[in-house]
C-alpha cells in the first residue's frame, strides 16, 4: 500500500470513527434519538464502504462495521466483521465484547460465552467482562459459574452492583438462595 494511500485510509477510518463517537459521546441524559443513532450508524456504513476491499477487511475497519451494524440492531450481520477484527487483533477484547454481545442478541449463548472467555484470556483484569460472563451463565442457569464472575465482577467495580436489580439477564438465578446471599453481601 502506497503512503498516499495509506494516508486515506486513515481519512476513511477516522471518519468512520467518527460517526460511532457521536452516538456514545452523549450517552445517558443526552443520548441520540433512535433515528439519529441509525443515521449515524448509516453513514458510518458508508464511509467505510469507500474503502477498497482488500482493506475493507479485519482490524479496525472490520471493528467500526460490526459495531455499526450493532447499533442497527443487525446483530446476525454484525458477527462475521467483529469475528474478522477479533481474529486481526488478537489482544483486543473490545471486539470479542462486542461479539459476545451479538452472539447472545442472535440466540448464540454458548458462542457468547466463549467469545467472553477468550476475552477473559487476554486481560482477566476488566470487570466488564466477568459481568457479562455473569450474565450469560445465569442465562445459560450455570449458577456456580454465574455467581463465580458477578463476584468476581463486584469485587473488581463496585458500580456493577448497581445494574444488578435492573438487569434481567438475572432473572433466571434471581430467587436461589446463592445469589440471594451474593446480593445480600453487596448491598
Amino acid at each position: 500500500m502506497s503512503g498516499v494511500d495509506r494516508i486515506r485510509r486513515q481519512q476513511v477510518l477516522r471518519e468512520a470513527e467518527g460517526y460511532l463517537d457521536l452516538v456514545s459521546l452523549f450517552e445517558g441524559e443526552w443520548s441520540p434519538s433512535a433515528v439519529s443513532t441509525a443515521r449515524l450508524a448509516n453513514r458510518c456504513l458508508d464511509v467505510l464502504d469507500r474503502l477498497p476491499s482488500n482493506v475493507a477487511a479485519g482490524g479496525p475497519a472490520s471493528f467500526l462495521r460490526g459495531q455499526a451494524l450493532r447499533l442497527l440492531g443487525r446483530y446476525s450481520d454484525a458477527i462475521a466483521p467483529l469475528r474478522e477484527a477479533a481474529d486481526s487483533e488478537p489482544s483486543d477484547i473490545e471486539s470479542r465484547l462486542a461479539l459476545g454481545w451479538c452472539y447472545k442478541r442472535s440466540g448464540k449463548l454458548s458462542l457468547a460465552i466463549e467469545s467472553l472467555e477468550e476475552a477473559l484470556a487476554i486481560d482477566a483484569s476488566q470487570a466488564i467482562v466477568h459481568y457479562n460472563l455473569a450474565c450469560y451463565w445465569s442465562l445459560a442457569q450455570h449458577l456456580d459459574h454465574a455467581l463465580r464472575y458477578l463476584s468476581q465482577a463486584l469485587t473488581m467495580d463496585e458500580k456493577y452492583r448497581l445494574l444488578i436489580e435492573s438487569e434481567s439477564d438475572f432473572d433466571p438465578i434471581r430467587s436461589d438462595p446463592g445469589f440471594q446471599s451474593l446480593i445480600g453481601m453487596i448491598v
